[in-house]
């Protein structure tokens, strides 16, 4: 009975969902342990995120992994370039078009909340997705 009624289901239908982080992203703000960076640092970076992989143009290219999970919270895994074989664990929200992720560089724990100050390996940058 079981692989009669398994036979008689329709045809599943494919779920195509579209990752909303999709985009090349340019930093507006940046800062780590709480010092705001100044934009001659960040002017000319650039984050590009196709689902789960990223690149990151600073000084030079970054490219990795970037796994989603539940509350906002990413995994950030290194796989070319200067932090190949790193880890860091992220906190991120979108609000009024724009991307705030906020690092812990040392990877060991996710940020609770949006804040560098007297954090020395939290790394916070916010975006504006190019049009």
């Amino acid at each position: 009975m079981l692989a009669i009624a398994l036979g008689c289901t329709g045809p599943k239908k494919a779920v195509t969902t579209s990752n909303k982080l999709n985009g090349t992203w340019i930093p507006v703000k940046q800062e780590i342990g709480g010092k705001e960076l100044p934009e001659a640092v960040y002017g000319k970076q650039k984050l590009i995120i196709a689902d789960s992989n990223y690149t990151f143009t600073a000084e030079s290219v970054d490219k990795g992994i970037v796994k989603y999970g539940g509350s906002n919270k990413m995994d950030i895994y290194g796989k070319e370039g200067i932090n190949t074989g790193k880890h860091f664990a992220a906190i991120y929200k979108l609000e009024n078009e724009e991307l705030t992720v906020c690092y812990n560089l040392a990877g060991d724990s996710y940020p609770d909340a949006f804040e560098t100050k007297a954090r020395p390996t939290f790394f916070m940058s916010v975006f504006k997705k190019q049009q």
